[in-house]
């Protein structure tokens, strides 16, 4: 039978609710999930609950008193969160390293609730340019109103970083790879500067997942992933997942509480469901993005491409050192005009068009048009948006399929009229 609300494990049950893992697949399948489940279910279940209800009242004493775990309210936690939580924290520690992680309400949310919670009044953060629009907006419209200052620094100038920080620096976030020119950071190096002046960091590794990307063994302080993108990987969910040593995550938590980010049992148990497959889709999303990078840096009308993988790429040196894989994602320029790019963009026949990326759909958007679409054109210009930029987030169809509808698209000089 299954364990009780508020009833503790025996040492028995407890090892046979965390089967072995190791590899990253196995992982993916079994880890965080009790091995005997409700009713005997494979799979587990949606605890759709707002309130848990106390036995008696000696039971709500021991809650408190921490001699059972259980749930209470629904914004404190939740079965089906829970397990989704433990599964990430395993996927992006591994079994060696001791980590907690937090779902949250989505990846925006993620960011916004753990910068609110570690940046005080008077406080200051580092960012590079290169970050998320939303992330930086949040910061320079939000954040500057509760008195927190802000230095943005370019990406993957270290020198810049160290030159940034200040007496009442708290923290230095950044992504790797970034949105959208795929920069990978040297995290040892940026840890090696962050530690030195007892700072924080914090990464957005939602381009490359765990299963590319592990910047808590590189000593990165938190993890930051989207998991609405490669984690679910269908497009069918909104959330987010906070992940690094279980004191701050516990702080985190608290936090969490009182501000309600939370996300929902039914989004944790389709997280849940994604997650089974998530190396066997990412092993096709990476062959796929690998392979349209190459077919797309020969072509004669690709005026250049941003993939990490690729020898011209700024950080490559650094992304074959720490990186497994590259991901799905890949940013080029056309040689062509804003028009000539949308022509471009509507020929092909695959790929939708979307602002997303991570599920098993491609997905096709033109910057300048989709999430920079309010600027000027000097305004984008200014951080790097440039008209003829495209960014494909291959899915995990054929790879030959993919290129093929690339080929049929840029080869029809009537629909795409390049310069």
């Amino acid at each position: 039978m299954s364990r009780q609300p508020g009833q503790p494990q025996s040492p028995a049950a407890a090892e046979q609710a965390q089967p072995a893992v190791a590899g990253i697949s196995t992982t993916a399948v079994h880890a965080g999930e009790d091995r005997r489940r409700a009713h005997d279910s494979i799979t587990t279940p949606i605890i759709q609950a707002s309130t848990y209800t106390f036995a008696n009242t000696a039971e709500l004493i021991d809650y408190h008193e921490g001699r059972i775990e259980r749930e209470e309210y629904g914004r404190y936690g939740n079965p089906t969160v829970r397990a989704a939580e433990a599964k990430l924290a395993l996927l992006e520690a591994g079994p060696d390293m001791p980590a907690a992680a937090l779902l949250c309400a989505s990846g925006m949310n993620a960011i916004t609730s753990t910068l609110l919670a570690m940046l005080p009044t008077g406080s200051h953060l580092i960012l590079t340019d290169d970050c998320y629009r939303r992330t930086r907006q949040f910061i320079q419209t939000f954040l500057v109103r509760l008195g927190v200052q802000h230095t943005v620094v370019p990406a993957c100038d270290y020198a810049a970083i160290e030159a940034a920080i200040r007496p009442e620096t708290r923290l230095i976030l950044s992504e790797s790879p970034t949105n959208p020119y795929l920069r990978v950071l040297d995290l040892p190096r940026l840890v090696a500067i962050a530690r030195q002046h007892r700072v924080k960091t914090i990464i957005d590794a939602t381009f490359a997942t765990p299963y590319n990307l592990r910047p808590l063994h590189q000593g990165i302080d938190i993890v930051i992933h989207s998991a609405t993108k490669y984690l679910g990987g269908h497009n069918d969910l909104l959330a987010g997942v906070i992940i690094g040593r279980p004191g701050i995550i516990s702080a985190l938590r608290e936090s969490q509480g009182i501000t309600g980010g939370i996300c929902d049992p039914h989004s944790a148990y389709l997280l849940l469901r994604g997650l089974k497959t998530f190396a066997l889709r990412m092993e096709r999303h990476n062959r796929n993005g690998l392979a349209v990078a190459h077919f797309l840096h020969n072509h004669p009308r690709i005026a250049r491409v941003h993939y990490p993988a690729l020898p011209d790429h700024p950080d490559h040196l650094i992304a074959m050192e720490q990186m497994r894989g590259w991901g799905g994602v890949v940013a080029f320029e056309l040689d062509a005009d804003m028009s000539a790019t949308s022509r471009f963009i509507d020929r092909l026949r695959l790929p939708y068009i979307g602002p997303s990326l991570g599920g098993v759909e491609s997905l096709v958007e033109q910057p300048s048009l989709m999430s920079f679409y309010e600027l000027t054109t000097e305004e984008r210009l200014a951080i790097g948006i440039r008209d003829n930029l495209v960014r494909l987030a291959c899915g995990i169809e054929d790879t030959e399929d993919l290129i093929a509808d690339l080929s049929q698209a840029l080869d029809d000089k009537d629909v795409i009229r390049l310069a």
